[in-house]
């Protein structure tokens, strides 16, 4: 039901969020693995058109994090939908390499509500610490090393909202479809059967609707659409 209420929302929330505050620079909503792994893998999609008063909203699937390179330097990759205020969503991804800056690279610049796509990041096989983003059963970018990787990461399925330091919380509503992992590099994908470790920060919700699947989206949008 809550997925048919977001799925029909086809407008704009109307800067619903402007009332709410949300004290973090990043929040998120979503899940981590339990177990670790060599790659990850979902149907995105958007649920609703974003509403972004500041900053930039985002729904991912990913490895790596801050702190987790080697020598607590951070590292990571994932892939997913973004928005920027007065954007449509976009397929991107995001690499970070020990000793460089965060590379965002745009796939698609518009992506429509209710559009799916799925997308994933997956060690290489025979490639030890190598990395690669896939979109739609084909791989849109280089491959990367990421040191240290090998032994496995927990990944991470989440939307978030970086508000720039605004005190707003930005709208979203990503659905998260068919969560699965890979055990092996270049094995075969797996659907997430363990309840891993779900997260929400003030301002947003993750509502589970099965062990493989859930939606991420704002509280001001949720309530917003229970009205309509």
């Amino acid at each position: 039901m809550l997925v048919g209420a977001l799925a029909a929302a086809c407008v704009a929330p109307g800067h619903a969020a402007a009332a709410a505050q949300c004290s973090k620079s990043y929040s998120y909503a979503g899940l981590t693995a339990s177990t670790r792994s060599h790659g990850i893998s979902a149907t995105l999609t958007a649920l609703a058109l974003p509403d972004v008063l500041n900053g930039h909203v985002a729904g991912w699937v990913g490895v790596g994090g801050v702190g987790l390179g080697p020598g607590g330097s951070s590292e990571w990759i994932q892939v997913g939908l973004s928005a920027f205020p007065g954007t449509p969503s976009k397929i991107y991804y995001e690499v970070r390499q020990p000793g460089w800056a965060a590379k965002y690279v745009e796939v698609k610049t518009s992506v429509a509500l209710g559009e799916r796509h799925r997308v994933g990041v997956l060690e290489a096989r025979g490639k030890p610490n190598v990395w690669r983003v896939w979109v739609d059963g084909r791989p849109v970018s280089p491959m990367y090393y990421l040191p240290g990787s090998h032994a496995g990461w927990q990944p991470q399925a989440t939307a978030e909202s970086w508000n720039g330091d605004a005190g707003v919380c930005n709208n979203f509503a990503y659905g998260f479809e068919g969560i699965s992992l890979m055990s092996k590099p270049g094995g075969a994908w797996r659907a997430l059967s363990d309840p891993g470790f779900e997260f929400e920060d003030i301002g947003y919700s993750m509502t589970r609707r099965s062990p493989a699947s859930f939606v991420a989206s704002s509280r001001a949008l949720l309530q917003t659409l229970k009205r309509r």
